[in-house]
């Protein structure tokens, strides 16, 4: 008997969500508030953009290098999105049981053939170090740090394969804050996604608007972290552009793209023509 195929329609982006809101009561880091909220949105939003979303919550080191290289031998229509929400340092997140797990190592995972020309993008809530940057009110607010320990993150950057994008909560070296409403990171992400048609948008715009809003639009309240500010910050290795959210059945945003180029094309051919008239 031969092997049952599923249609080639039935080949869905898919989205592995992997959030860490606990960790073992001999493990000195604190829980995290707020990350039942952001898995929530994040599956609402996403599943409506017709990604299949794979949920972990509260795994161990492990168990995140299992799941993520599972995900990586799993075939997608176009895009894969990677989320990972926990406490960090640079170059690393740990897992419930307080191990570090190298982002480097999990983004190497997606170079292999299953990935090849597919989009690749990974956003990372974790704090990258323990700086606060000084700026211009949120309430009460925790940050994603841990250890004092830091790591190399050259060798991170290197491990990006191509056709990929990482976007992180904050630039290294700086923490990133939890609030128990939902991350200002994921919460504006899913924003930009359902409200502002950010699911229309290349993802280098969608990437810089997510840049302006939460730099503009967060600041800690508090005695201890009051006036604080988050900016978050991506690393791109796509070598064209992509629409990884935008709705498979509509074309709004290459429309605008062919629109533009378009009208730029006449507004020059009008202008060589008063020239040679003039």
């Amino acid at each position: 008997m031969s092997a049952c195929r599923h249609p080639k329609e039935s080949v869905r982006n898919r989205a592995l969500i992997v959030c860490i809101e606990e960790f073992y009561l001999d493990v000195e880091l604190t829980q995290r508030r707020g990350v039942k909220r952001d898995i929530k949105r994040l599956d609402k939003t996403l599943t409506k953009l017709g990604f299949h979303v794979v949920i972990k919550k509260d795994i161990t080191a492990d168990g995140i290098y299992e799941a993520f290289k599972a995900e990586s031998e799993e075939t997608v229509k176009d895009c894969f999105l990677g989320i990972i929400s926990s406490h960090g340092e640079e170059g690393v997140v740990f897992g419930t049981d307080g191990c570090p797990v190298k982002l480097a190592e999990i983004y190497s995972y997606f170079g292999g053939p299953s990935m090849e020309d597919k989009n690749k993008i990974f956003l990372i809530q974790a704090c990258r170090g323990h700086a606060l940057d000084g700026g211009v009110e949120t309430d009460v607010v925790e940050t994603d740090s841990s250890s004092p320990e830091e790591e190399e993150s050259l060798s991170e950057l290197f491990s990006v394969p191509i056709d990929t994008a990482v976007m992180y909560a904050t630039p290294p070296g700086y923490v990133a804050f939890m609030h128990p409403l939902g991350s200002v990171f994921i919460q504006t992400f899913c924003d930009l996604l359902e409200n502002e048609r950010g699911s229309d948008l290349e993802i280098i715009r969608l990437m810089t608007r997510m840049n302006h809003q939460v730099a503009y639009n967060f600041q800690a309240r508090g005695k201890v972290l009051g006036g604080k500010k988050q900016m978050t910050c991506f690393v791109t290795r796509f070598t064209r552009e992509v629409f990884p959210f935008m709705d498979s059945g509509s074309t709004t945003a290459t429309e605008d793209v062919s629109l533009t180029f378009t009208a730029r094309q006449l507004v020059n051919e009008t202008d060589r023509s008063k020239k040679i008239i003039s």
